[in-house]
């Protein structure tokens, strides 16, 4: 299997983008790569953006985020759109994803475009829209509609990484915690299917979907 990497800016700095409709779905998609990268890249800067953290949420939003970036995290914007009514607000969202323009990132993580949730459809919609010469990932978040599909880039992720992502899920998201997909075990369970898939040494990985690479 071909193995890329990133080349770092002239300054030597990774600038990561991190795109989630809900408070949790950042840490879900990609949070064991964020994790890997903040290792890989001393130097990196992450931005996070949560559109939908209200209430008991926002404050999970912001505790997760200082876990999974630390302090390598250096914009946390937290909005307020209603979950599930995001397409119907389409123009206060497209405004905001505007006000993230000047970040212009090397990397791009968000939201799968054939997610079925709609207001993952949408971001993923806006981010293509909004960030036309960037390398964007799209991620995957697993639920009861059953659309995980067939991803095409794949992150091996080391076995401490998975399992401080799983335990910094459980830690920063305890409003969720009555879901019943919301467990440890669905999270490895998907790492070790990609792991699998990509024959990662340690049987873990992230995966994702990416529709643009220029080599």
């Amino acid at each position: 299997m071909i193995e890329l990497t990133f080349k770092p800016r002239a300054d030597g700095r990774l600038t990561v983008l991190c795109l989630g409709a809900h408070s949790d779905d950042i840490e879900i998609g990609c949070g064991g790569t964020l994790l890997t990268l903040a290792q890989r890249y001393p130097d990196a800067i992450f931005h996070w953006a949560v559109f939908s953290a209200i209430g008991v949420r926002e404050n999970e939003a912001r505790q997760a985020a200082g876990l999974f970036a630390g302090p390598a995290l250096k914009g946390l914007v937290l909005k307020s759109f209603p979950d599930g009514f995001m397409p119907f607000a389409g123009a206060e969202v497209k405004s905001a994803f505007e006000e993230l323009k000047p970040i212009s990132p090397d990397l791009i993580f968000t939201h799968n475009r054939i997610d079925a949730h709609q207001d993952h459809r949408l971001l993923s919609e806006l981010t293509w829209n909004t960030f036309r010469d960037h390398m964007i990932l799209e991620y995957e978040i697993p639920k009861y509609d059953g659309d995980l599909r067939q991803p095409s880039v794949f992150v091996p992720l080391g076995t401490e990484v998975c399992q401080r992502k799983v335990r910094y899920l459980m830690d920063a998201f305890p409003s969720q915690h009555a879901k019943r997909w919301f467990q440890e075990n669905t999270f490895l369970s998907l790492l070790r299917l990609r792991g699998m898939e990509c024959n990662a040494p340690s049987g873990y990985a992230e995966a994702f979907y990416s529709r643009k690479l220029v080599l």
